[in-house]
């Protein structure tokens, strides 16, 4: 992962610059008890011992630097070990590693047995639906994310997560990528184009980018995506049907997101319950088992929904869902009998 890679490049270099520090100091204390004539303390050896044991702080005083220009020396070597030892060397490799060794050891690999499955890289509402629908299917999947807090509780819940960065190869190979059945990318359309690139240097399998602006669309088919869903773009699709749409009464507009699963746009008409409702009090989640995952208002498309927020007569609905669970949806949306 990315977070020990780091750590690995800032514990090599502390550990080269503090060296290269100490190795300066040894070099003048040499020079300086030449010029004090002190020709038996002029060596490496005497040097190191009276370095380290200046830098640290303790000092035995077997060595002593007599001159003017000595003893600022030492002063200076004093002054500035503080920081080398306790600063650079706690802060940037002690504490990390203690840290490091320290996590709650959160899952980072999936299990070796686990083939034929379905990558996803990214948790939100727009996957949950899926993810409880491959539950009941006994269909195998791996979650990767990376906010330590949020893994916990999908752990809690059940949901298989491994902690890693989804466009990194080591993370992906983690997740068994060689005997997976195809990725899905629901991260931001940067972070998706890395994975997707990743992905595609590692694996043959299917690729399903989620994409935020519908204008990426095609670099993510550049960087190998078999197909790219975009939500915001499905939304276009129905408000210029929005007046005749009451008179349908069979579910149209579905992109299937995966098999059996899709992802519809609902507009509210006028006659709809739920115009009024915030998105607790109209429960559509217990009423129909579908997922809101987003909602256009204020003439923007959010995808971060609170339970205080209102459903209005303008207002157009993501949904995702079954089939059956979809159309009950339509009737709420619809009023339709």
């Amino acid at each position: 992962m990315r977070d020990s890679h780091l750590l690995h490049k800032t514990i090599i270099k502390s550990i080269l610059f503090a060296f290269a520090v100490i190795f300066t100091y040894i070099f003048i204390f040499i020079q300086i008890v030449q010029y004090e004539q002190s020709y038996e303390y002029a060596n490496f050896f005497d040097g190191l011992y009276w370095v380290v044991s200046t830098v640290t702080t303790v000092g035995y005083g077997d060595i002593v630097l007599e001159s003017t220009l000595g003893k600022m020396f030492s002063v200076f070597v004093q002054l500035s070990g503080i920081p080398l030892v306790f600063g650079l060397l706690f802060t940037a490799v002690i504490i990390p590693w203690f840290e490091k060794n320290m996590r709650s050891g959160l899952p980072t690999k999936a299990s070796r047995n686990l083939k034929e499955h379905i990558i996803i890289c990214g948790y939100n509402k727009l996957v949950e639906t899926l993810m409880e629908e491959l539950n009941e299917d006994d269909i195998p999947y791996v979650l990767i994310e990376e906010d330590e807090e949020l893994i916990e509780d999908l752990l809690k819940r059940n949901i298989h997560t491994i902690l890693g960065i989804p466009s990194e190869e080591e993370t992906l190979k983690n997740a068994n990528i060689g005997t997976a059945s195809f990725v899905i990318a629901n991260r931001s359309d940067e972070m998706n184009a890395n994975i997707v690139l990743t992905a595609r240097k590692l694996s043959d399998l299917n690729i399903i980018a989620i994409v935020e602006d519908s204008s990426n669309k095609k670099y993510l088919k550049y960087a190998g995506a078999t197909s790219v869903v975009s939500p915001k773009e499905l939304y276009g699709r129905y408000i210029g049907r929005k007046a005749a749409d009451p008179f349908v009464k069979r579910l149209t507009g579905a992109t299937e997101f995966f098999e059996g699963i899709s992802i519809v746009e609902f507009p509210i008409y006028p006659k709809s319950p739920l115009i009024g409702k915030t998105m607790r009090n109209a429960a559509i989640r217990e009423k129909t088992g579908v997922n809101v995952v987003g909602m256009w208002k204020g003439g923007s498309l959010s995808f971060h929904l609170r339970p205080e927020d209102i459903i209005r007569d303008n207002s157009v609905l993501l949904a995702i869902g079954t089939t059956d669970q979809l159309s009950e949806l339509r009737k709420l949306t619809q009023r339709l009998e």
